[in-house]
């Protein structure tokens, strides 16, 4: 029962979190108008059809651009590697979801990730150096930990936060050159205070929404190694599985630093801590896989 209600606190997040970033948007391109002209409504107006655009598109394209990313060949049938084939197979049974669809990365680097924005359209892609260098069970493991995002709408939480940055990091580099290249146009109406908190939110806007997509990305993970060992029945494998990958310092060369968060660990071997993190520390989630 508890885990059906983190489940839907996820779903739920995942309206909050997109209510929240649509307000944010806007009010970063209502800033821009603001700093050029004195006037808020037109940026609102351009920001609102813009973001719902591009995050439109990137939405229904999601899987694809992230596979691309990352230099992902997706696997079409059981014949081209049967062991992953029939173990994502079984855990999406088990799991109750369609089956994803399979991807492999070709780099030496240990790791996976999964993607889309459902159960009926997400896909798990592996490197094939942890299919090398980890044994059944952990690639198991670390299988489950990804099939368990999908099943747990984590991948919608991501993706839609993923699309929502690149909306603000896009509004605020426009918003920076227009400043830039702008030769008078400024309304005296303008007040300094307000002007001046329009400039730092446009500067900031683009941290301020990396951090919040980091923040989701490092809770995520808690869920989907609890949800894993649910699937397997074999925490201790998992938490190897980690130990393994987090203990090759070798980053995924072909890993994009924008999709970094959905990886099953950090990808490009930051060795981050705190709000600048994707994910959270190896040490607790082994920790908590130990003692389940």
């Amino acid at each position: 029962m508890l885990l059906y209600e983190q489940i839907q606190s996820n779903k739920r997040k995942t309206i909050v979190i997109v209510a929240f970033f649509i307000v944010f948007v806007i009010a970063v391109g209502s800033t821009l108008t603001y700093i050029m002209a004195g006037d808020f409504v037109t940026g609102a107006i351009f920001t609102t059809v813009f973001a719902t655009i591009y995050a439109g598109i990137i939405l229904m394209s999601s899987t694809k651009v992230v596979m691309s990313m990352n230099h992902a060949k997706e696997i079409k049938s059981k014949n081209e590697n049967p062991f992953l084939w029939n173990s994502v197979e079984n855990l999406a049974m088990v799991a109750r979801i369609p089956m994803p669809r399979v991807f492999i990365i070709n780099d030496p680097s240990p790791n996976a990730f999964a993607t889309g924005t459902s159960p009926k359209n997400g896909a798990v892609a592996v490197t094939t150096g942890l299919l090398e260098r980890l044994n059944r069970e952990e690639v198991e493991g670390v299988l489950a930990h990804e099939v368990a995002h999908i099943k747990n709408f984590d991948i919608r939480l991501a993706t839609i936060a993923l699309a929502l940055v690149s909306v603000v990091a896009i509004i605020s580099d426009l918003g920076s050159r227009m400043i830039f290249y702008a030769r008078g146009g400024r309304d005296k109406k303008q007040h300094p205070a307000v002007l001046i908190i329009a400039l730092v939110l446009l500067v900031l806007s683009p941290l301020i929404a990396s951090l919040i997509k980091l923040a989701i990305s490092r809770n995520r993970e808690y869920l989907a190694d609890a949800s894993a060992t649910e699937l397997t029945r074999n925490p201790n494998a998992l938490a190897s599985a980690l130990e393994k990958i987090t203990g090759v310092a070798t980053p995924v060369r072909e890993a994009s630093s924008a999709s970094a968060s959905l990886y099953f660990a950090d990808p490009l071997k930051k060795k981050m801590a705190g709000l600048m993190s994707t994910h959270p520390p190896a040490e607790e989630r082994i920790k908590r896989l130990r003692q389940m």
